[in-house]
């Protein structure tokens, strides 16, 4: 059985790799199935079959809720039932939203089945299990993809949700009536976040306290989140599977304990037995305040197929347990697989079983527990490395003091104040504020160990798979027993990934990436020895911007440590957004713009005749000029990239008309490019027949949100690109888009958004 459930996972990983959507006839393949039964021959490659054909239905169910394209971008009136923990924003709020009826010019539609909504400005306070009929407008899944970005569209079909929009705020809503019955779980979650949103006050780790008690990580602070990320205790801050254990384990031991001492009752039921049900229980009413996520499944899943075996008086081997509990989280939901907290879950688990499993000398307590810490953080190294690019070297230290205090002492306490915000209110929130002292405790300790100066190892470039398999390979052979012979040799299989270095252009070379950043501008200019950012991307609140988003990963994943020159073309956000995340993480040698006051001190005015040449590349300003201080969109640099060979690369920035009217009278040979990024998005205040004939483009690129609110690019502006034979790419289609030229003129571009397509972008 075990290899079966192990060859059912690959057949679930292979639908996975699939690019195009799927086509639902293939699932009359599950009548080969059966074959199993009398033919063993074939049992393994048919338990593959199954998981691919498992994959493929819950593909045709969730894809088949598809919005209906005629209802993108118009008003449409919708009922149904908040079916999340509302989050609130100062200035919004976002909720999932299951839907009852959906309809548009008194036309129903049966699709989509769960929509991801926004409510901006004055608003009503949403709870879950409430019933709404709302005016909505709403768009198929689409976010930003990007080298080493997160998949957005990616994360929405994992959550089963079909379309993403906001409430009409001008328009008519209206509650419903509700029955308490819907979503009792998450009813519950809500009156438990409400509470301990009245303890915040001046308690700085009350958000850790709300991520442990209920599973909600909202209210973390990104300062708290670095701290975690970088002493790799992050996963401490939530309802884990470490604790679902903790849980389990103390139910068991004082259900049994307490039973044990009623008399007659041990002799109708075992006192093991009553303690297994109590830990069944109680693993299971923690599990759901955290809404059930990967990590508490597969605990919890455990635990069932433990005390079970307990109540069937079987014995299992961890390990069986362990692939047990990897099928049931496979047939209850096979989408699991595409989450990093299935691998890291299910991972640690393995490697501590492989590498402390079988040894003789166990040794004293703290030093089995330091050898968890290690196994745990080498064993782990690989995975991290490819879902995050980066490994804290100091986690075992850090966890070594921080899990035993946050399980024995702070959970604890947690459970305790969860109960009592429940039965008495005043002695709960007195205990959850003794667990936030607590974690106040420990915190200076944890901030001490993100701060020491290379705590956390950065590989120079994002790793290649065979580097990945090398190295757990040495991995294991590094963890395995003592009589494995040669387990130094480990060490030589794990040093593709140390000693990978990044690709980068050749001499009189250059790499141009237009980031996909929504309706926004960045791009990324790489030559052999040297970096240029020109713009950052929009910023949409006080936690998300696209300098953190997608630039930062984007660095990481390319193996740039170092950053030369940032040019940030003008002051609007869609630009600027992202420079301050941005320069907290890189620190360039300059920084060229028109509105350097919103800037770091070092920053400079960017002028016309301001050159430099980079490994045979040429750098030019060709606008504004000295002295001239236009005003809004026409302040924008303009920048020209030229190779050896006369291609050239022009950054246009948001300038309009008048600026562009400038720059051909003053110098119309300067402008001739062959790839273009179109001046002001595509807006119908720019790209003039005159600039156009300067330019010349082969190429141009337009940076546009999806269906962004101004309709760029502006029908009138594509008719003049398209008269004269140009071709138009946008980041909206394309994604991230990546162009290289040289001596021998200009590649074919690459776009991200085909290249790194998986199935789910489809839609």
């Amino acid at each position: 059985m075990p290899l079966a459930i192990l060859f059912f996972l690959f057949g679930i990983l292979l639908f996975q790799q699939t690019t195009t959507s799927p086509d639902c006839s293939w699932l009359f393949a599950a009548m080969l199935l059966p074959l199993a039964l009398w033919w063993p021959a074939i049992r393994l490659p048919l338990a593959s079959l199954a998981g691919f054909l498992w994959a493929l239905l819950h593909a045709c169910l969730i894809l088949g809720n598809a919005l209906p394209a005629e209802l993108e971008g118009v008003d449409v009136e919708i009922t149904g039932t908040v079916s999340s923990l509302p989050e609130q924003g100062t200035h919004h709020a976002r909720f999932q939203f299951d839907l009852e009826s959906l309809s548009h010019n008194g036309k129903s539609y049966d699709s989509p089945k769960r929509v991801l909504l926004s409510w901006y400005g004055k608003r009503p306070e949403l709870s879950a299990g409430e019933r709404w009929r709302l005016t909505v407008r709403l768009k198929r899944p689409h976010g930003f993809m990007n080298p080493g970005g997160f998949d957005y569209e990616g994360w929405l079909y994992r959550q089963h949700i079909d379309a993403t929009g906001y409430v009409r705020h001008k328009s008519s809503y209206s509650p419903l009536a509700s029955s308490p019955l819907l979503h009792p779980l998450d009813r519950l979650r809500q009156r438990l976040q409400r509470q301990l949103a009245d303890l915040q006050g001046g308690e700085p780790y009350l958000g850790l306290i709300g991520a442990l008690a209920i599973g909600d990580r909202s209210a973390i602070q990104p300062q708290q989140w670095q701290v975690l990320r970088a002493t790799g205790t992050n996963h401490l801050m939530a309802i884990s599977g470490l604790h679902i254990g903790l849980v389990a384990g103390m139910a068991f031991f004082l259900g049994r304990r307490i039973w044990g001492l009623l008399g007659r009752a041990p002799l109708r039921l075992p006192a093991t037995k009553a303690g297994a049900l109590v830990a069944v229980l109680a693993a299971s009413l923690y599990a759901s305040l955290a809404g059930f996520s990967i990590p508490t499944q597969r605990a919890l899943i455990m635990i069932l197929v433990v005390m079970g075996a307990l109540l069937l008086q079987r014995q299992l081997s961890p390990a069986r347990v362990l692939v047990v509990a990897l099928a049931g989280v496979l047939v209850l939901d096979p989408l699991a697989v595409l989450a990093t907290g299935f691998w890291l879950s299910f991972a640690a688990v393995a490697v501590i079983l492989y590498g402390l499993g079988g040894r003789l000398q166990k040794g004293p307590g703290w030093r089995q527990w330091g050898q968890v810490q290690w196994v745990v953080s080498l064993g782990l190294l690989p995975l991290l490395m490819l879902s995050f690019h980066q490994a804290p070297l100091l986690s075992p230290l850090a966890n070594l003091v921080a899990v035993p205090w946050v399980s024995l002492l702070v959970v604890p306490l947690i459970l305790l104040g969860v109960a009592g915000l429940l039965l008495y209110p005043p002695l709960g929130s007195w205990l959850l504020l003794q667990a936030a002292h607590l974690l106040g405790w420990l915190w200076p300790l944890l901030e001490w160990f993100a701060n020491i100066e290379g705590g956390v190892w950065q590989p120079a470039t994002a790793p290649t798979p065979w580097a990945l398999i090398a190295a757990a390979i040495g991995v294991l052979w590094i963890l395995a027993p003592r009589g494995i012979p040669a387990r130094w040799a480990g060490v030589v299989w794990t040093l593709p990934l140390i000693l990978a270095r990044p690709s980068h252009p050749h001499q009189g070379e250059v790499w141009f990436t237009l980031l996909d950043v929504g309706q926004g501008l960045a791009a990324v200019v790489q030559t052999q020895h040297h970096t240029l950012i020109y713009d950052t991307g929009p910023r949409f609140n006080d936690r998300f911007d696209t300098g953190q988003a997608v630039l930062i990963p984007f660095l990481r994943q390319q193996g740039i440590h170092h950053l030369d020159i940032l040019i940030i073309g003008h002051g609007d956000n869609d630009h600027i957004g992202g420079a301050h995340s941005l320069l907290q993480r890189y620190h360039p040698d300059h920084i060229l713009t028109t509105v350097p006051e919103k800037l770091p001190p070092m920053a400079e005015q960017c002028n016309r005749g301001q050159t430099w040449l980079w490994d045979g590349i040429r750098f030019s300003i060709l606008h504004p000029s000295p002295g001239d201080r236009p005003q809004g969109n026409n302040a924008s640099c303009v920048l020209k990239v030229e190779t050896s060979a006369g291609d050239g690369l022009l950054l246009t920035g948001d300038i309009e008309r008048r600026a562009e009217r400038q720059l051909v009278t003053a110098n119309p040979s300067a402008l001739h490019a062959k790839i273009l990024i179109a001046p002001h998005h595509g807006s119908k205040s720019s790209s003039s027949a005159r600039f156009i004939e300067a330019v010349a483009p082969e190429y141009v690129l337009f940076p546009v949100g999806y269906r962004n609110r101004f309709h760029h690019p502006h029908p009138r502006v594509v008719m003049r690109y398209r008269a004269r034979g140009v071709r138009m790419l946008d980041s909206a289609t394309q994604g991230a888009i990546r162009f290289k030229m040289d001596e021998n003129g200009v590649s074919r571009p690459e776009s991200y958004r085909l290249s790194a397509r998986h199935y789910w972008n489809a839609r």
